[in-house]
């Protein structure tokens, strides 16, 4: 299962809260906070968070600028 490092990042470009977002998503505030903090994702939840924040779901597990991913 992906990790989405790049979830906060859109998430704050929209203004919206974790909170925000979970509700908009219909997925668990715990889960945003999840993913956030670098757990995996199920495909059908990055799918919804995708939508929500209005990025196709590839978006979302884009490295952060200047991170390294584990294999390099």
């Amino acid at each position: 299962m992906p990790q989405t490092p790049r979830l906060r990042h859109w998430r704050e470009r929209r203004a919206l809260t974790m909170r925000d977002l979970a509700a908009k998503a219909t997925v668990a505030y715990a889960t945003v906070f999840r993913l956030e903090h670098g757990h995996d994702a199920e495909m059908r939840t990055l799918r919804k968070l995708a939508e929500a924040l209005g990025v196709e779901p590839g978006d979302l597990l884009e490295q952060e600028p200047g991170q390294q991913s584990a294999a390099a």
